[in-house]
């Protein structure tokens, strides 16, 4: 099913899995809070995404850089963007503001995961339960924990666009990250969906991937998923230890596998999920069965010791 218009002044800039979708928004005629961005990709990209950005704005200038959530692929051009636009408000998901402003980069998942993200300043919260106006529209502000305990989402409910970063895809959901660290976090991906079941949107502009209208599918396929990580955790833990080495391959493109092994084995998440799920392997053959796994799934290649990114 084709994609609705979006809401007039609203831009969406399709990019990689490396790097999140960045929502554009030109100012309305009379609209004094100016232009903004939703998400601003991944370091690696910063460059490329303040080119986009400048394409998209014009000669307009960028005032407000607004994160969903503080996972590297959706703030990893913060920085850059502010270099670039130094007036521009910087305002973020609320939950991990000190670790913003004291820079903590453990806390902020960036250590853990094996990524990087350069440190930005930040403006201000965007508090659930109040609104943002966008190109002249309201956007309410929605919490939408469970991928990120401290993610939210935005509804325009007039034209019933959603932006739902990585709460819904359309054919999924984001990692559930406090599963990684033992804490429980199912339910609440439930709930989430369930809100942006009665919520009703009919076009959603995910964090990645294209934008999508089949909403009824999308929430069908993300709750059979659901279901599945919750009746086998497991599954779930391989799925995120999978997702976090390819992520790593996206972003070096070609590694010597043994170099990506010591990254895995350097990494934190991977110790925590092997711990407390794969115990019973030992670690090194473990990590040799996740990099197997993305060959034998098509997603990396290997060729004369060096593992290519596919």
């Amino acid at each position: 099913m084709p994609a609705a218009p979006l809401p007039s002044g609203m831009a969406v800039l399709e990019r990689g899995w490396l790097s999140a979708n960045n929502i554009v928004f030109l100012p309305a005629p009379g609209d004094a809070d100016g232009a903004a961005v939703i998400d601003t990709g991944y370091a690696s990209h910063a460059g490329q995404t303040v080119l986009l950005i400048e394409a998209a704005l014009g000669s307009q200038p960028l005032a407000r850089i607004l994160n969903t959530h503080l996972h590297s692929d959706h703030c990893g051009g913060n920085a850059a963007l502010q270099a670039r636009w130094p007036q521009a408000q910087t305002l973020i998901a609320p939950g991990q503001a000190g670790h913003v402003r004291h820079w903590d980069p453990q806390a902020l998942s960036y250590t853990p995961t094996g990524q990087d993200c350069p440190r930005f300043a930040m403006s201000g919260v965007l508090q659930p339960g109040t609104s943002v106006r966008l190109s002249g529209r309201d956007w309410e502000i929605h919490a939408a924990p469970g991928h990120d305990p401290h993610s939210v989402i935005f509804f325009e409910p007039h034209s019933r666009t959603l932006i739902s970063a990585d709460a819904l895809w359309e054919n999924g959901f984001g990692v559930v990250f406090p599963e990684i660290e033992g804490e429980s976090a199912f339910d609440e991906v439930a709930a989430t969906l369930d809100l942006i079941e009665r919520l009703a949107p009919r076009t959603i502009v995910p964090g990645h991937g294209s934008i999508f209208t089949c909403v009824d599918a999308a929430l069908a396929t993300a709750r059979r998923r659901l279901e599945g990580f919750v009746r086998a955790p497991e599954r779930h833990a391989l799925y995120a230890a999978k997702v976090l080495v390819k992520y790593r391959l996206l972003d070096w493109q070609r590694v010597r596998a043994g170099d990506l092994l010591a990254w895995v084995a350097a990494t934190p998440y991977f110790g925590v999920l092997h711990a407390r799920h794969f115990g019973d392997t030992a670690f090194l053959e473990w990590a040799h069965g996740l990099v197997d796994a993305l060959e034998q799934s098509g997603a990396a290649q290997r060729q004369d010791g060096w593992l290519l990114n596919i």
